[in-house]
């Protein structure tokens, strides 16, 4: 059986570092889960510490961590005796596979290990970068998709000697389906970045980038304006965002990314985070949604939308100064590739590109909720 180009790059490499590099879909994180198995598989009984990290806990069990023991069910590797779920460890063939979170100095400045995997790794920082490969004593392993234009891994890891540099495309993956790889194609018609990044797996270009004004934060300040929620199940993930307003400036906190979610579960996640009469402004597409989760408790309200709502929404924001605590790792992804559409000749469009914009979509409906008209108007917090 063929397996995605990934898989080969990473058994045949020799290196300290490996550099993965890829487009959306590539396979490259499911191809390295697969050779750290094998590895694993191999070297029975050898002890030895293999860490898995991303920059936090929730993205990494939300990804990495889902496929890998989803890889181990599907190979019938799993057992739950040797899953310390406390721990975020899983003992593998008599070696010990540990998950961890880039945001925990504790987990980066901890124990040694012979293998790392950072997946997403640029977003960490350098010295979050450093730490970790310090402690590690045969090999490192990183992935990550090109859309930042200036970024540590060109420039610190990638010229090393001692690092393989790889990069593949959705073409490198042989079990997308058609519908899926027609969808990745349609960008080269749409947004010619977008499709450079994603599609081709190249080096971002960022000059149609739309919010370019956000800075991070450790936690956020002022008062709680409320929360806004774009629904999602199957291909787009249910997001849901706090905002806070201090004077003119507005902070935004992620607090639900995910796929899959009945309005019921989204009730239960919600309701030790969101205060009884918080205000919670949903996609207003959904109103049978929004009754159920009204129902359950929720002060859940329509977004108001009017003509031309999305580019009002943006532009209300692009006037704010807006900050985004460190820990929203999903909303900080989608701001930095949240793009305007660009036609043939590279001139830019008046209109966003539909996509990484779920979380955002969720920041207009609360930002915007309070506005006299969906165009215009002075913000009030009520």
């Amino acid at each position: 059986m063929k397996l995605a180009t990934s898989y080969y790059h990473f058994k045949n490499s020799t290196a300290r570092i490996q550099v993965h590099q890829g487009g959306t879909r590539s396979g490259k994180t499911y191809s390295i889960l697969t050779g750290l198995i094998e590895l694993c598989y191999k070297n029975p009984n050898a002890g030895a510490v293999i860490t898995i990290a991303r920059k936090t806990f929730p993205a990494l069990r939300g990804s990495v961590m889902r496929d890998f023991f989803e890889i181990l069910e599907r190979e019938d590797l799993y057992n739950p005796e040797y899953h310390n779920k406390s721990e975020a460890t899983y003992l593998l063939f008599g070696n010990l596979v540990e998950f961890i979170s880039v945001d925990q100095p504790q987990k980066v400045r901890g124990r040694k290990r012979a293998v790392l995997y950072v997946n997403e790794c640029n977003e960490i920082t350098l010295q979050d970068w450093r730490q970790l490969l310090l402690r590690t004593t045969v090999k490192a392993i990183i992935d990550f998709n090109p859309s930042d234009e200036f970024h540590w891994i060109y420039t610190e890891v990638i010229p090393r000697e001692d690092a393989d540099f790889f990069k593949t495309t959705y073409l490198d993956n042989p079990f997308l389906p058609a519908e899926v790889i027609a969808e990745i194609e349609r960008f080269k018609d749409v947004d010619e970045n977008f499709w450079r990044v994603f599609g081709l797996g190249e080096r971002g270009v960022s000059r149609s980038t739309i919010f370019t004004h956000f800075t991070e934060v450790e936690k956020p300040a002022g008062k709680l304006v409320g929360y806004g929620l774009d629904f999602g199940y199957t291909n787009d993930p249910t997001a849901v965002i706090a905002l806070y307003q201090d004077g003119e400036t507005f902070t935004a906190r992620e607090v639900l990314y995910r796929k899959g979610l009945s309005n019921r579960q989204i009730w239960e996640l919600l309701k030790e985070e969101v205060p009884g009469a918080a205000l919670v402004v949903c996609d207003s597409a959904e109103p049978k949604s929004i009754d159920e989760l009204h129902g359950y408790g929720l002060n859940a309200h329509p977004a108001r939308k009017g003509p031309d709502s999305v580019r009002a929404g943006i532009q209300f924001l692009q006037s704010k100064p807006l900050r985004i605590t460190s820990d929203s790792i999903n909303l900080l992804k989608e701001l930095r590739n949240y793009k305007w559409k660009e036609d043939k000749n590279g001139k830019q469009l008046n209109e966003p590109v539909d996509a990484f914009n779920h979380l955002i979509d969720a920041l207009r409906y609360i930002a915007m909720h309070n506005q006299s008209n969906p165009n215009f108007g002075r913000y009030a917090i009520v």
